[in-house]
C-alpha cells in the first residue's frame, strides 16, 4: 500500500460490526486521488461497505460511486464519467509463509485479498485502488471519431482487408 494514501480509512478489525460503512471522500482527499490516478478531476467519490469479521479475516462488500472528469483518449477533451461499481474483497493478515521472492498461485477466492499488518487495515485504499481499476484507460466522448478523422487516424474496419474494397464501391 501506499506509505501515505491519499484517502486513508482505517479500521480495527476488533472494531467491526455489522453497521455498514458510509465513506465519502473530501475535497482535498478527491483532488489528490485525481492527480494520483491521472484524472480531470473527481467530483465525488463514496462508498457503503458492510463488514463482516471471520476470526483475523474481515470480508468487505458494498458499492462504490464516483463521478470522475478524464481526459478523452483520443481529442484530450474533458469526459465526464459516472462509476458505480460493487466492491467484494476480503482483508487478510499479512502471510508470513512466503517471501516477497516466493511465486505463489492463488485460486478465485483469493484474487482480492487484501493483506493487512496488525489490528488494522484501510478500507479507504482499498476503495481508491477500486476505482483505479473501474477507471477505463481508453474512455473517448462524443468529438473522438471527428479527432480521428482530422488526425487521420483510421479505425481498424477503415484499415482491414476490406477497406480498398469498400471504396470501389458506389455511393448511392
Amino acid at each position: 500500500m501506499n506509505a501515505s494514501p491519499e484517502f486513508s480509512r482505517p479500521v480495527d478489525i476488533r472494531e467491526v460490526d455489522a453497521r455498514p460503512l458510509e465513506i465519502a471522500a473530501g475535497e482535498a482527499e478527491r483532488a489528490a486521488l485525481a492527480a494520483r490516478f491521472e484524472l480531470v478531476k473527481i467530483d465525488r467519490l463514496e462508498a457503503e461497505v458492510a463488514l463482516e469479521r471471520n476470526g483475523d479475516a474481515v470480508n468487505a462488500t458494498g458499492t462504490l460511486e464516483a463521478d470522475i472528469v478524464q481526459t478523452c483518449a483520443v481529442s484530450a477533451e474533458d469526459l465526464p464519467v459516472s462509476i458505480r461499481e460493487p466492491l467484494s474483497f476480503r482483508f487478510v493478515p499479512e502471510s508470513a509463509a512466503h517471501s516477497p521472492d516466493e511465486e505463489i498461485e492463488l485460486d478465485a477466492n483469493e484474487l482480492d485479498e487484501i493483506e493487512y499488518t496488525g489490528t488494522s487495515f484501510d478500507l479507504g485504499e482499498a476503495i481508491a485502488q477500486s476505482l483505479a481499476l473501474a477507471i477505463d484507460p481508453f474512455a473517448t466522448g462524443e468529438g473522438a471519431e471527428e479527432a480521428r478523422r482530422r488526425s487521420g487516424i483510421v479505425t481498424p474496419e477503415d484499415a482491414g482487408p476490406f477497406a480498398a474494397l469498400r471504396q470501389l464501391k458506389p455511393k448511392d
